[in-house]
């Protein structure tokens, strides 16, 4: 258990564990109360570090916040079946089991990157799963990849096996910027190499629907949040999609902020979360269908 003041000077309870899955023994962390748990997802060889500012946040007051490490991430073991567990279906069905170990029956999801990949492939899988917001996600197929992302260059090293400490700290520099801190550097050097590798080879051998298929189909509330200054998807392409219940019926641009808002600009980020998180509790992100 560890105890932090966020910046508004309010004591903010972090609590950690680990949860034994059929994918793996994972680690843990949640903080705060409330009736439908946040389950956070991380991006690809990244750590549920990532999601301090909203762990350690007055988020915590009214929600319930969790946030763990994806089978062969962090402080997670390495997967003891990576043909099974590294792909978007196996890490979907991953963070259903953990859902499931915690007595979890309704989730609400934000997923970064590969996490909101992850979180897409849980909406047909999980009955539960009452909303979803993404940010630094294009929910697209494999054939339109080239349209959705920017950098070819950090495309590839997220899908590289072995990453040389260069290929580490370009990846790091290149998917947070310069408000990285060394315990991403840890994480993406400490990822297993399989995960990316097995990833990129599963891309596309899924034979059901697409994810903007699944977006544009399924009526669970969505909400797309980006930073104005994406460096890697290409948000002009992202916000063309017909989200079948897109949020407030508008993508959010966040001025300045690149490919990791929520750590970058957590405060702006926060208000965004805190007003979604309200929507689908109430009920009320369910009428926001798209135009």
């Amino acid at each position: 258990m560890q105890v932090i003041h966020d910046h508004q000077e309010k004591v903010v309870i972090t609590r950690t564990y680990r949860v034994e899955t059929s994918h793996g023994s994972l680690a843990v962390e949640e903080s705060g109360q409330g009736e439908v748990p946040l389950l956070m997802i991380h991006g690809n060889s990244y750590s549920r570090g990532v999601f301090r500012h909203q762990l350690r946040s007055s988020l915590t007051a009214n929600h319930r916040l969790i946030a763990f490490d994806l089978p062969g991430c962090g402080e997670s073991s390495d997967a003891p079946d990576p043909e099974r567990t590294y792909t978007l279906q196996g890490s979907a069905d991953a963070a259903i089991e953990l859902l499931g170990k915690l007595g979890v029956s309704h989730a609400i999801v934000l997923g970064w990157s590969l996490g909101g990949h992850i979180g897409i492939e849980m909406i047909p899988r999980f009955a539960g799963l009452r909303g979803l917001m993404i940010t630094g996600t294009p929910p697209v197929g494999p054939d339109e990849i080239p349209q959705a992302i920017k950098s070819t260059q950090l495309l590839g090293l997220a899908f590289k096996e072995e990453l040389s400490p260069a290929e580490v700290d370009a990846y790091v520099q290149g998917t947070v910027g310069e408000s990285a801190e060394t315990f991403m550097r840890e994480a993406v050097s400490r990822a297993d190499g399989r995960f990316r590798k097995t990833l990129f080879s599963s891309l596309g051998a899924n034979p059901g629907p697409t994810q903007r298929q699944i977006v544009e189909s399924i009526v669970t509330p969505i909400s797309v949040v980006n930073g104005g200054a994406e460096p890697i998807v290409n948000i002009d392409y992202v916000e063309t999609i017909r989200y079948a219940n897109l949020w407030q019926r508008h993508c959010y641009r966040l001025a300045g902020l690149g490919h990791a808002p929520f750590w970058e600009g957590p405060g702006e980020f926060n208000h965004l979360l805190e007003r979604f998180l309200a929507d689908v509790e109430s009920g009320r992100a369910s009428h926001s269908q798209a135009l």
